[in-house]
């Protein structure tokens, strides 16, 4: 385990803190300038519909600057619990709501230089409550598709972000072991 020396924060933000620490290794390496990015928590959501269908988003991303899909993904707000902010992320951003919900895994984004978790839960069954009420700054598309539709936008490069992959090939690499 490293020893921190000495810690100072750089920039401080709603979305983002950078941190800079002094560390010592654990073979006695000193590392003046080590950045770590704090962010707050992080959710995303497997929806399925009750028909079946996979509820998937596309949106732009600035980072990348491209158009991508991917899963509904939010922040938890300051003292929300992850499955809290999973269902209020589904209804806000897509409308739907309802069924089942459980855990699918805890990822770390980056654990070498990002502080923060990401909570990854299903939601099966879940049906359109009302619509969308989208912050001013985003734009969501909301798709239908089918399981097969969505192995071919993973397997295509359609879905780009690691964090929505993971618990996406999770979800498939279930479905196939529970059918043997």
């Amino acid at each position: 385990m490293w020893q921190i020396c000495r810690s100072e924060y750089i920039y401080k933000s709603r979305w983002l803190t950078v941190r800079k620490d002094a560390v010592r290794t654990d073979k006695g390496i000193d590392i003046d300038d080590f950045y770590v990015l704090e962010y707050p928590t992080w959710v995303n959501v497997i929806a399925i519909t009750q028909e079946g269908k996979f509820i998937i988003e596309q949106q732009y991303r600035h980072g990348i600057q491209q158009q991508v899909f991917e899963l509904c993904a939010g922040v938890c707000e300051t003292n929300e619990k992850p499955i809290d902010a999973a269902k209020r992320e589904l209804l806000e951003e897509t409308g739907f709501g309802g069924g089942t919900w459980s855990l699918m895994g805890r990822y770390a984004p980056n654990p070498n230089s990002m502080s923060n978790w990401c909570y990854s839960f299903l939601a099966e069954g879940v049906t359109k409550i009302q619509e969308p009420h989208q912050e001013p700054t985003e734009n969501i598309l909301v798709h239908q598709v089918s399981k097969e539709e969505l192995l071919t936008m993973m397997k295509s490069g359609k879905i780009v972000e690691g964090i929505m992959l993971t618990p996406l090939w999770h979800f498939f690499y279930e479905q196939i072991t529970s059918d043997k």
